[in-house]
């Protein structure tokens, strides 16, 4: 029997949402998730003699065939709304200037919608060099629509691979929202064996667990962005649109659920060491970009915090990864690590064992 297609929410409502989630997320006093991602329990063993020249070390990665200059992951962020149009815009400039990665918000706006917001070949033009990540929602690939809608949704951009977003505590909390789940691997599966394109999938800020990961590389995924918690919680989100006090109290009681990211990373390297890891959710600084690699990541990825850079300029994103960049590159410099290859095998302790 197959799964019954997801119900379509009306394009006003969904841009609507769209825009309150920009609202909510760009104020910073708003959902903010309670949890810690989990970093602060670790802390690296300082080289006082790191025989390097700061400058020399090498922080290139690659992702999909393409290089990267530094191992970092434009998160996804926003699709839906118009002013996402030029946010996008900006993230794409910045991140052909700086050599990073790139991965869109939900493109199910543009492939049900009159209307694209941005997310055209434009971006690919905008931004040739860099790879480019497609975003649907593990509701839009379930129906017979499915190979479709992840086909249109590479298409439309020229993509590098296709991001399917798992969100239920979203979903459960969110008015409306998808509350069938039934069969979604089974969709993952065969999508991850008919798409031309590699597969990866992430949650949004409750993080994935070691048993998920497992069953994820078994499906054929090529990647898996943990995305824990300890960054923005879209429980929160949802509880702050909340349109009575009864939706506000349940999705608020889900505002600190979830694995943190650091917690959620190591597990998931031990048990499928094979599978390439991207860290995302909560990571503020270079310094936990260099204990996220550390700890199994291959890619570290931000969104939320480069979100009103780029609602103003590109200039404004470069500026906020290019410190980071510099974070990173004195992590390496201050554990003796010349490159990233290097970074991955520096000592790094429990900080409670580390006077």
């Amino acid at each position: 029997m197959r799964p019954s297609p997801p119900a379509v929410e009306a394009p006003a409502e969904l841009v609507r949402r769209k825009n309150d989630h920009l609202d909510i997320v760009l104020d910073a006093t708003r959902a903010v998730s309670r949890a810690r991602t989990g970093f602060d329990r670790w802390r690296f063993e300082h080289c006082a003699l790191p025989e390097l020249d700061l400058d020399g070390i090498d922080l290139s990665a690659s992702l999909f065939g393409r290089r990267l200059q530094a191992p970092l992951l434009i998160s996804s962020m926003t699709g839906g709304a118009a002013r996402a149009v030029s946010i996008n815009r900006h993230l794409a400039e910045a991140a052909q200037t700086l050599g990073l990665a790139m991965g869109v918000g939900s493109q199910r706006v543009a492939i049900e919608g009159a209307a694209d917001l941005g997310l055209d070949r434009s971006l690919r033009d905008i931004a040739p060099d860099v790879p480019l990540l497609a975003n649907l929602g593990a509701a839009q690939i379930r129906g017979r629509e499915g190979l479709d809608y992840a086909r249109r949704a590479v298409e439309m951009i020229d993509a590098d691979a296709l991001i399917v977003h798992l969100n239920p505590l979203q979903e459960a909390v969110q008015p409306g929202g998808d509350r069938d789940w039934r069969r979604v691997l089974e969709s993952i599966a065969r999508l991850a064996s008919a798409l031309d394109a590699p597969v990866v999938i992430k949650e949004v800020g409750a993080g994935i667990s070691a048993d998920v990961a497992a069953r994820l590389a078994e499906a054929g995924v090529a990647m898996v962005d943990v995305a824990g918690a300890g960054g923005t919680s879209w429980a929160a989100v949802e509880g702050e649109r909340a349109g009575d006090a009864h939706a506000r109290a349940v999705a608020m009681a889900f505002a600190d659920w979830g694995i943190p990211t650091a917690e959620a990373l190591q597990a998931i390297h031990a048990r499928v060491p094979a599978l390439p890891l991207i860290a995302s959710g909560g990571i503020r600084d270079g310094i936990e970009v260099a204990k996220a690699l550390r700890l199994g990541a291959c890619l570290v990825g931000q969104a939320a915090a480069t979100l009103a850079g780029a609602s103003e300029s590109s200039d404004a994103v470069v500026a906020h990864f290019r410190v980071l960049i510099e974070q990173l590159r004195i992590a390496c410099f201050c554990t003796g690590s010349p490159d990233i290859a290097a970074l991955k095998r520096a000592r790094l302790h429990p900080s409670e064992s580390v006077r």
